[in-house]
């Protein structure tokens, strides 16, 4: 009987901090940190630079923008400049659910066309007023020489 009320009592202890934690990523978040691990030797690397620029913002109503761009960004002045520019910039928005410990958007429109009609999942921990967010482990077309890499973004609540 000890035992079922000690499981009862940590499921609910357990769905209520969930729902504070769905409830406290709502509103605009800072870019901290854009980092890449690389799974086999647990390199940590910054591909945008060390300050990169960014924000992603929650709303109630389940909707994410998400947009992260590489330090030191200049305006184009060519065509190779401008395609350039595209390996210096995440961008995505659409409906997301949260499941457990992960953030999923439905991807409605992209800077990447492949993500467009897309579920893009994201591990993501809240600590205070700090959201950390992670990528599944895969092959990135930007560095495949690194094999299994994954991202670790970090934000700060914004006022």
């Amino acid at each position: 009987m000890l035992k079922t009320l000690s499981t009862v009592m940590l499921a609910t202890f357990m769905s209520t901090s969930f729902a504070n934690d769905e409830s406290q990523m709502h509103g605009a978040w800072k870019l901290v940190s854009y980092e890449v691990e690389v799974q086999e030797t647990g390199e940590m690397f910054h591909p945008m630079g060390k300050k990169p620029t960014g924000y992603v913002v929650f709303t109630p109503e389940q909707r994410v923008w998400f947009v992260l761009t590489g330090e030191g960004r200049k305006p184009a002045k060519t065509v190779e400049d401008k395609a350039a520019l595209l390996d210096t910039i995440i961008s995505y928005t659409g409906g997301y659910r949260i499941e457990d410990n992960m953030w999923i958007t439905s991807v409605e429109v992209a800077w990447n066309p492949e993500w467009v009609d897309t579920e893009q999942a994201r591990e993501f921990k809240i600590d205070g007023e700090r959201l950390q967010v992670f990528t599944p482990w895969r092959v990135m077309p930007n560095w495949p020489e690194k094999d299994m890499t994954r991202s670790i973004v970090t934000f700060e609540r914004s006022e």
